[in-house]
């Protein structure tokens, strides 16, 4: 207490002489205790067990008895789930938050499924019994059968957490309808009833993986939601849920208002569902803290107020951003990742910039580079400062955690290649006048590689190596005169394979050969970019003063840390 209290009023000594800004940055720190319930066992394993008796819940809900082996026939096929998950599916496996996120979505599935069962199970208990005058009790027995929610867990798991959990999500929950569908003891035949129920949980589930898994807008689920409840449709009346197929039955005509109904419910169920998920979308994004695929989307707006700043404040830097986004983007595509949100952050990835923006050589003019007068750290830590400046402007902005990782991590540890030359320059040419001047080794100034190295973390995901990669090939590409494509391959090369030896790809899981599709996937999009024009006759003296402005534009570039 007593040492922050002394802290406090030294900080306000030197705020006063102009030697601290009087500004604290704000950093990113999370809870102890979120930390602990997001990747602490004791929470996974509360977890797993909460699931496991919601399951047996479930099965044994509006049952007077079942046999043991009901339930352990629940618990079996749920150990297996958890097998799969922890073997095959680490991005969940390792996030309690996902993990229970899956776990409510699977519950909720089949406690609306067990619902419709029980329903249509007292319609057939009350036989004979005539419903709004018109639908018998078998009308709507088959009417709750027909409103089981097949799609529910296929749509949530997928547009949440991607399509293979969304394949997770449909085959296990599939399978742990089994004991809940032969909880039901009152149907006429419970293998034709189990087996065809089913299949239509598997075929309407896949379907609905197949219409979600690049969902570009938030109206591409209702139309989801209408084709799963037109195959619904269409395999109840395969299975005779609905009796399209013949006109009379037993000598009694078709109710048709029956028949009408039936299609309403079996399209019309799936169709509700995606609105419902529509609506509740944000709501799941800001809890367990996601950003869907339709998210990026809408946050790949350039009317963002920190990019509408960039473009009046850091209009070189704004450039250089959408000129990222276009390589970052197409190299995610290239090597199967999140291509809108590499787009994305890329857009954000240089908004430090805009605390300086002087300082970097994209926004320089060309009259007067600001780091003349300074020393090479003090340049260094100049360009170093705006990762934090950009957290920062993160956070203020309510930006999502995938963006604000991106800001830290898109330079990893690299070194500030162009001070750090200057400054061992300036001590080998101390040291050479060293006896002219009467200076002892001592008194040289120490240059330390660390100073010159950003702080981390390294790139951690793979959209986050690509936007990094991306960035410094985009700046070193501005460098090169007369670019062809033999120049573009040989700087994409040197750049990647500089990134490799010194570890700055060592934490996030690209492969060989996905650094190869990146880097081809860079030489098609930048050999477009600096695509060659028809040179126009110019007069000796305008060529002359164009290439001693480019080659002062190249001595006095500041951020070229890859180059």
């Amino acid at each position: 207490m007593i040492h922050s209290m002394l802290g406090f009023f030294e900080r306000q000594r030197l705020v006063k002489k102009g030697l601290v800004p009087q500004k604290t940055r704000r950093r990113v720190t999370e809870s102890e205790l979120l930390e602990t319930l997001e990747a602490g066992l004791f929470a996974k394993i509360l977890i797993l067990l909460g699931t496991a008796f919601g399951l047996i819940w479930v099965v044994l809900m509006g049952a007077a008895s079942l046999p043991a082996e009901t339930s352990l026939i629940t618990i079996l096929i749920y150990g297996v789930a958890i097998a799969h998950l922890c073997l095959n599916r680490p991005e969940v496996w390792n996030r309690n938050s996902r993990l229970l996120l899956l776990s409510l979505i699977l519950l909720t599935h089949l406690v609306l499924v067990k619902a419709c069962l029980l329903l249509s199970s007292d319609a057939v208990h009350n036989n004979g019994e005539l419903i709004s005058g018109q639908f018998s009790a078998q009308d709507k027995r088959a009417f709750w059968l027909l409103a089981m929610p097949f799609s529910l867990a296929p749509i949530l798991a997928s547009v949440l957490m991607g399509r293979t959990v969304g394949v997770f999500a449909v085959v296990f929950v599939t399978m742990l309808s089994i004991p809940v569908l032969a909880s039901v003891s009152n149907q006429v035949d419970d293998l034709v009833f189990v087996v065809t129920n089913m299949t239509t949980g598997l075929v309407a589930g896949f379907i609905a993986i197949f219409l979600t898994g690049e969902v570009r807008k938030r109206g591409d689920l209702p139309r989801a939601g209408l084709f799963v409840g037109l195959a619904t449709w269409v395999l109840a009346i395969a299975f005779k849920k609905i009796n399209l197929l013949h006109i009379y039955a037993a000598g009694v005509p078709l109710n048709y208002s029956a028949l009408a109904m039936q299609t309403v419910v079996a399209v019309g169920t799936p169709l509700l569902l995606s609105l419902i998920i529509v609506g509740g979308l944000p709501f799941l994004e800001s809890i367990f803290r996601i950003t869907t695929r339709v998210r990026w989307l809408e946050l790949a707006d350039l009317n963002h107020p920190l990019l509408k700043r960039m473009t009046l404040e850091a209009p070189g830097t704004f450039q250089h951003s959408l000129a990222v986004a276009n390589l970052a983007e197409s190299a995610c595509e290239a090597i199967g990742g999140n291509a809108t949100m590499a787009r994305v952050c890329s857009y954000f990835h240089d908004i430090g910039k805009l605390v300086k923006p002087e300082y970097f050589t994209e926004n320089m003019r060309h009259d007067r580079n600001p780091h003349d007068g300074l020393a090479p750290t003090m340049s260094a830590l100049i360009i170093i400062a705006h990762v934090k400046e950009g957290v920062s402007l993160a956070l203020d902005h309510g930006l999502n955690q995938e963006i604000i990782d991106v800001i830290q991590q898109h330079h990893g540890t690299s070194l500030v290649f162009y001070f750090y030359k200057k400054a061992l320059d300036m001590q080998d040419a101390l040291r050479r006048d060293r006896k002219i001047a009467s200076i002892h080794d001592e008194d040289l100034p120490e240059v330390s590689e660390s100073s010159f190295r950003y702080g981390g973390p390294k790139p951690q995901t793979r959209e986050a190596a690509v936007v990094s990669l991306a960035d410094s090939i985009e700046s070193a590409a501005r460098s090169l005169e007369k670019p062809t494509l033999q120049k573009i391959e040989q700087l994409i090369t040197d750049i990647i394979r500089k990134r490799v030896t010194d570890g700055q790809l060592d934490d996030c899981d690209l492969k060989f050969n996905e650094l190869n599709e990146i880097a081809e996937s860079f030489r098609h999009t930048l050999s477009s970019m600096l695509h060659s024009r028809v040179a126009y006759p110019e007069d000796k003296e305008s060529k002359s003063r164009r290439e001693q402005h480019h080659q002062s534009s190249v001595r006095q570039r500041p951020d070229a840390s890859a180059a």
